[in-house]
């Protein structure tokens, strides 16, 4: 597997403090995000190699691994677990050993990886990539059909309706390819659901505010919603008051991977009150409040 230079690919030095290696990030993730890159593949792949460095030396644990094991910073624990029982097991039959001095770093590989790929090498599975996909609560209405980039190769996948914000979807074999005929690491995609002017999110339900006038609030009557599926009418109750709220059923976002199942939505009305009104409209409101 080709090693990837994860400072290299932030443009930073490798003493970076933990704030030089956010400001760096941030500023490639702006200016190679995909939305504002469609149609760029070289934009976009870059933006999966600056999103998997900032996931690495951005947490203490995996840089420090990463700056020991490189390319192979994720099987540090592995390697370090071996190489201790390694020596226990070395101070037990004495410093001495007979037959190939590097045997026993080769039979390391043998017991962690269980076995050898092509021209004897120990075979072990690569590494994983991260990346991330941005969808807005629209799209999350329906299933996504999206095309990746990955190492220069197309992938279709598949998004069901209903997902969630900071959802992970796993992608077997979509890592780094693997060494001497070792299994390919996994895609971990984790899914960005932005924010709506109009609509906030509960799980599978839907939150907004219409507005109503006060003609409607007193009298009552129909009311145009939108919901994020287009518009409904409602039945407004007579007397009703500002706060008042009403649930829609069904009008939520449709449940992850269960089909035909949606949330509701709960709808806030406010009041308009009149403004700018005619002195025989005022008149009209003195008479109303001369009654009370």
């Amino acid at each position: 597997m080709e090693f990837v230079d994860y400072y290299k690919t932030l443009g930073i030095d490798k003493k970076a403090s933990t704030e030089d290696i956010k400001d760096a990030y941030r500023k490639l993730a702006r200016k190679l995000h995909p939305d504002l890159n469609p149609k760029d593949k070289g934009a976009q792949l870059k933006f999966q190699l600056v999103n998997e460095a900032n996931q690495v030396l951005s947490d203490p644990d995996k840089r420090k691994k990463y700056d020991a094991y490189g390319k192979d910073w994720q099987h540090a624990e592995q390697f370090d677990q071996q190489r201790r029982e390694q020596r226990k097991g070395a101070t037990h039959r004495g410093p001495s050993f007979s037959g190939n001095p590097n045997g026993e770093f080769s039979d390391f590989f043998e017991s962690l990886f269980g076995g050898s790929g092509r021209n004897g090498h120990a075979t072990f599975k690569a590494q994983d990539y991260t990346s991330e996909l941005s969808l807005t609560l629209s799209d999350i209405f329906k299933t996504q059909r999206k095309t990746l980039t990955v190492n220069g190769k197309h992938i279709r996948i598949t998004i069901p309706a209903g997902v969630e914000n900071g959802q992970v979807i796993k992608l077997k074999g979509h890592g780094a390819p693997g060494i001497n005929g070792g299994p390919a690491g996994d895609l971990f995609l984790t899914i960005t659901v932005s924010g709506h002017p109009e609509f906030s999110r509960a799980g599978n339900d839907l939150i907004t505010t219409t507005s109503i006038d006060l003609y409607q609030a007193v009298l009552g009557g129909d009311a145009v919603v939108n919901t994020i599926n287009g518009q409904v009418k409602v039945k407004v109750a007579p007397g009703t008051q500002p706060g008042t709220k009403i649930r829609l059923k069904g009008k939520g976002l449709p449940v992850y991977k269960k089909e035909g199942e949606s949330g509701d939505m709960y709808v806030t009305f406010e009041v308009s009150l009149p403004v700018d009104l005619t002195d025989e409209q005022k008149k009209l409101f003195m008479e109303l409040s001369d009654l009370k």
